[in-house]
């Protein structure tokens, strides 16, 4: 009689990537927090070195904040800022995507807005604040369209650079096949795109922050950027590094908000943020 012997074959390992995940995770927010904590220690030897009417110490600071949150005037700062940033860069890639694609796409077009592009980038934004104002008020509408100034020009950069950068052999592949010219643009030269639509919505996002800083300091009674000004004036320089602080860990949020999103809605197209 012969005994036939059925070896077992691996286990599945379908907890080890959960766990490797898990591990990389905690390694991450381990180092993030040894690098915060190394740099509010060099903060707190500065602040000792050259005193507090120069440098705020972390705990000033952190009294300042909380003093500033209970009153609202920390909240509503953070509220109008955001505000402002948000609508301002949502209107610039609304409009800078499609004008971005239109550029990249048809000579024409390029040759006829590139000049202008070429010319209002390098203009500053700051530098129309005055002109902002007595167009369109002390409102609202002064800053968004500031801050729209500042976005657009690098979306519809990043944009047509994407495009321009799609591989001819990609698109003569394509029309052999019988794609129309929508079809080609939705399926070879927008997921090609995407990565650079992404990057220039980031950077779009930083610049922003540095237009609305200026934009509220001339024209605003609320906001992060009037805050600080009116920290200076009041020669509170704990408040001025709340508000500076205010504005990084905003901005640092946005980024990461931007590249969650980026990275599960578009990760179809190819997308690493």
């Amino acid at each position: 009689m012969t005994t036939v012997t059925v070896e077992a074959g691996p286990k599945p390992r379908t907890g080890r990537p959960a766990l490797r995940a898990a591990g990389l995770g905690l390694r991450t927010a381990a180092l993030y927090a040894l690098s915060v904590l190394i740099g509010i220690g060099v903060w707190q030897l500065l602040a000792v070195k050259y005193g507090d009417s120069l440098v705020a110490s972390p705990h000033a600071t952190l009294t300042a904040a909380v003093d500033l949150a209970r009153d609202g005037t920390l909240t509503n700062s953070i509220i109008a800022s955001s505000r402002r940033i948000l609508i301002g860069w949502g209107l610039g890639l609304a409009v800078g995507v499609p004008a971005g694609l239109l550029i990249g796409q048809i000579r024409l077009v390029r040759q006829l807005l590139e000049p202008y592009i070429e010319f209002f980038r390098f203009i500053p934004p700051i530098a129309f604040v005055t002109l902002a104002v007595v167009w369109l008020g002390i409102g609202e509408s002064s800053k968004v369209v500031l801050i729209f100034y500042t976005a657009v020009f690098i979306v519809i950069l990043n944009t047509s650079a994407g495009v321009m950068a799609v591989s001819e052999s990609k698109l003569r592949a394509a029309a052999s096949l019988g794609a129309s010219r929508g079809q080609i643009l939705r399926g070879v030269v927008l997921p090609s795109t995407v990565p650079y639509i992404v990057t220039g919505a980031r950077l779009a996002m930083g610049n922003s922050f540095l237009t609305i800083v200026s934009a509220e300091i001339v024209a605003a009674q609320v906001g992060l950027g009037s805050l600080i000004w009116t920290s200076r004036n009041y020669g509170r320089i704990d408040w001025v590094f709340v508000g500076i602080i205010t504005l990084g860990v905003l901005g640092f949020v946005f980024d990461r908000v931007l590249r969650i999103v980026a990275a599960r809605v578009l990760r179809r197209y190819g997308v690493k943020v």
